[in-house]
C-alpha cells in the first residue's frame, strides 16, 4: 500500500488533493517522495510565510521544544509575554488573544463584538454585518459569517444574527446598518471570494458610519495579514485601523496559531471564564511567531515584498493568456481568458508549480521570501502550461 492508498484508507476524505506526496522543503521549494522538485506558489495556502524549513526560524522553534512544549493557560510563559508584547506594538494594537486557527481567532471576535454591544447596550444589539463573497472560517459561528451560498449548505440551522452586504455597495451598507448591529465584519481584500480588494471609498464608509453608532470594525486579516500585502496588516493600506483584528495562515511561519487583536475600546472585553483556548499561546507556535515578527520587521522587508509583488505583476501582464491580475501585495488573482483555473493548477502541478485557485481565479500566495530567480522559474513554467 503506498502512501495516497494508505491515506486515503485512513483520513477522512474532507478535500479534494492533488496526487503528491510531500517529502521534505527548503526555502521556496520542496520536493516529493520520488525526489521530483516543486517551485512553491502557494506556501500552504500562506503560511509557510518564510518558505520551508528557514534556518533561523527552524533553530527558534527547536529551541523552544527543547525547553518547553506547552503549559496550560493557568500559567503565565516569557515566549507568550514577549510575542504578545511585540505584536501589539508593531500593529498598534492594545490587547491579543491567542488561538490556534483563522477561525478560532473569528470566533473569539465575533464572541468580543458581542460582549462589548451586551456590556454596553443589553441584549437585542447582537446583528454583525458581513459581505456578500466573505469567507471567515468552516465552524458554525464562521459558517454563518461567510456571504457565500456555496458554503451554506449541508449543516443546518445555521446561526442567526448575521447579515450580509454587497461589497463596496455603500447605500446597502447604510440600509442595513441599523439599531441592532453590533459590528462590521471584512477582508480588506477578499481571498476565498476571488483575490478582490475592496474600494478605498468604502472602507472609510464602512469605518466613518461604525464611529457614528458606535459599532466595531472587524477586520479579517487571516490571509492579508502579517506582511502579505507588503505591510504588516493590509488596513495599513487604507489609513484604517478595525476595533478588532483577526490573524492567523502565516504569523507563526507554518505551525497552527491565530491571533485575536483588540483595540483600545475593547481591550478588556473578555473576563476570566468568558473566552479560552487549551493551546492559544503554545509556546512553540509563539517562538515561531517571534521568528517570523523578526523578519517581518527587519530593515527593508516589507518593502521587499512590494517590489517583488511589482515584479510579478509586471510580469503576468506581459501574457495574452493573463485577462486581469487582482489582489494587493503577494496576494495575487489571475483571470485567464480561456483556460481554467482548476485545469491550469492540476497541470503546473505535473511541470513542478505548485499553484491555488480561488473561484475562477488561479490564486499566488508565494512564500514573502521569495527570490526574483524563482519568481522568474515560476512564471517560466505558468506561462508554459498557459
Amino acid at each position: 500500500m503506498n502512501t495516497m492508498e494508505k491515506f486515503d484508507g485512513y483520513v477522512m476524505q474532507s478535500y479534494g488533493r492533488y496526487p503528491l506526496v510531500m517529502e521534505n522543503g527548503s526555502g521556496r521549494r520542496c520536493v516529493d517522495e520520488n525526489n521530483k522538485e516543486y517551485i512553491d506558489f502557494g506556501s500552504g495556502i500562506g503560511t509557510n510565510s518564510l518558505g520551508f524549513c528557514d534556518e533561523e526560524w527552524t533553530e527558534a522553534v527547536c529551541a523552544q521544544v527543547r525547553r518547553l512544549q506547552h503549559n496550560s493557560n493557568y500559567y503565565y510563559t516569557s515566549v507568550q509575554a514577549d510575542f504578545a508584547q511585540q505584536l501589539c506594538e508593531s500593529t498598534g494594537y492594545s490587547s491579543v488573544f491567542f488561538c490556534n486557527s483563522g477561525a478560532e481567532a473569528n470566533e473569539c471576535a465575533i464572541k468580543a463584538a458581542r460582549k462589548y454591544s451586551f456590556d454596553k447596550y443589553g441584549k437585542g444589539r447582537h446583528t454583525i454585518i458581513t459581505l456578500v463573497n466573505s469567507f471567515h472560517g468552516r465552524t458554525m459561528a464562521t459558517l454563518s459569517a461567510t456571504g457565500q451560498e456555496v458554503f451554506h449548505n449541508y449543516f443546518f440551522p445555521f446561526l442567526e444574527g448575521f447579515v450580509n452586504v454587497e461589497a463596496n455597495n455603500i447605500d446597502d451598507l447604510k440600509a442595513k446598518l441599523d439599531g441592532t448591529v453590533c459590528a462590521v465584519m471584512l477582508e480588506y481584500v477578499q481571498g476565498e471570494g476571488g483575490v478582490n480588494k475592496l474600494e478605498q471609498a468604502f472602507v472609510d464608509a464602512v469605518f466613518d458610519l461604525c464611529v457614528e453608532k458606535d459599532v466595531l470594525v472587524i477586520a479579517d486579516e487571516v490571509q492579508t495579514g502579517m506582511g502579505r500585502t507588503g505591510r504588516l496588516l493590509a488596513g495599513e493600506h487604507f489609513g484604517r485601523r478595525a476595533d478588532i483584528t483577526t490573524l492567523a495562515k502565516g504569523i507563526a511561519g507554518g505551525i497552527p496559531m491565530g491571533a485575536c487583536l483588540f483595540g483600545e475600546k475593547v481591550k478588556s472585553v473578555f473576563t476570566p471564564g468568558t473566552h479560552g483556548s487549551t493551546f492559544g499561546g503554545n509556546p512553540i507556535a509563539c517562538a515561531g511567531g517571534l521568528a517570523v515578527l523578526k523578519r517581518l520587521n527587519s530593515e527593508g522587508f516589507l518593502e521587499s515584498v512590494s517590489k517583488k509583488a511589482e515584479y510579478f505583476r509586471s510580469r503576468l501582464e506581459t501574457c495574452d493568456e493573463v485577462e486581469s491580475v487582482s489582489g494587493l501585495g503577494l496576494m495575487i488573482g489571475i483571470k485567464l481568458k480561456t483556460k481554467t483555473a482548476a485545469d491550469t493548477a492540476k497541470k503546473a502541478l505535473e511541470n513542478g508549480l505548485l499553484i491555488l485557485t480561488a473561484k475562477d481565479k488561479v490564486r499566488f500566495l508565494p512564500p514573502l521570501t521569495i527570490e526574483e530567480s524563482e519568481i522568474d522559474s515560476g512564471l517560466d513554467i505558468f506561462f508554459g502550461v498557459l
